[in-house]
This record gives structure tokens, sequence and C-alpha cells, in this order.
């Protein structure tokens, strides 16, 4: 059986804690500049069109447009109003870190 450095189902992106050492961790620096350049491609690469669309939707679901584009990049999927208990978990979670108004 293979061990897993990292644990089982690690998909070895930066670490995302509060670490004091350099920002790729303990891995390769590289695996750490590709992570950086995929999360600029995927809010850049958008058109104004859909960005458009993303936040109309959005704004009536009651999320930002990065919290309805961050659900479409995490799950794959847009949110629709019969997702009322995902919406309220996102807006749960807003609240908690205190960014509710």
């Amino acid at each position: 059986m293979t061990s897993h450095p990292n644990g089982l189902g690690h998909n070895r992106g930066p670490p995302l804690d509060d670490y004091t050492g350099p920002p790729w961790g303990d891995g390769e620096a590289y695996l750490y500049f590709c992570w950086r350049q995929a999360h600029r491609n995927a809010w850049r690469n958008v058109s104004m069109d859909m960005m458009l669309l993303r936040l109309e939707k959005a704004e009536r679901l009651g999320l930002t447009y990065q919290e309805y584009t961050l659900e479409i990049l995490e799950r794959g999927r847009h949110l629709q109003v019969e997702d009322a208990a995902r919406i309220a978990e996102i807006k749960d979670r807003r609240r908690l870190r205190g960014e509710d108004p």
C-alpha cells in the first residue's frame, strides 16, 4: 500500500492556514506558482457578458459576485433558488466572518 505524505485526497495546493515559512510551504515552489496562476486565470479570464450574468444571478440570490463565482469554481454548478440550503450556508459563513452588514 502506498503512503500519502500529504494525506489521502490532498491536492498539494499551497497552505491555507497561518503559515510563517515560504508561501509554497514544504512542497515545491513550482506547484505554488502553478496554483497561483490558475487562481488568477479563474478570476480574470471571464468575459464581460458572463461577469454581468453572474452578478445578476448572485444579486437575485442575495450573494456577492465572489461568493457566486466561487461556488461555480468549487462545485461546477450554478446556484438556483431551489438551492436555498446551500445559499443559507454561504450567508452564514459570511456572517461568521463578520462581513454581513
